[in-house]
């Protein structure tokens, strides 16, 4: 067995930053108030990893058309999570550098993601 292996979407530079994102959210989650982690906690740690799953997913699909729902998966997660960090920054979860630097993270996968939607044509 290869230990070196990679697989195509570990190539992907929006895979590796919707690595970093769920390592972001899970610095978040660990900082949520008890009484919230199971409900909107786990919620927001399921969107985060459906990001990268549904990239590594989609890159494995044959027909482009596949492809694009799962990276469209992907977006909709993404934009889950900016929802769930605009609840936590009313609630007092989230700072306000936490939750600018968030949003900039997730506006880059957006944008990577419909980068990639788009060159399936």
């Amino acid at each position: 067995m290869e230990e070196d292996f990679i697989f195509d979407f570990e190539k992907l530079k929006v895979y590796q930053k919707a690595l970093d994102f769920l390592h972001e959210i899970f610095i978040i989650y660990k900082k949520l108030p008890n009484e919230f982690k199971f409900s909107l906690g786990t919620n927001l740690i399921r969107a985060g990893i459906s990001i990268s799953n549904n990239i590594a997913e989609g890159s494995g699909k044959k027909s482009k058309k596949e492809k694009a729902r799962y990276y469209g998966t992907s977006l909709d997660s993404t934009r889950e999570c900016i929802s769930v960090f605009n609840v936590f920054l009313r609630e007092g979860f989230l700072d306000k550098i936490t939750y600018k630097k968030i949003r900039l993270d997730g506006k880059e996968i957006t944008n990577m993601l419909f980068g990639l939607i788009r060159s399936l044509g």
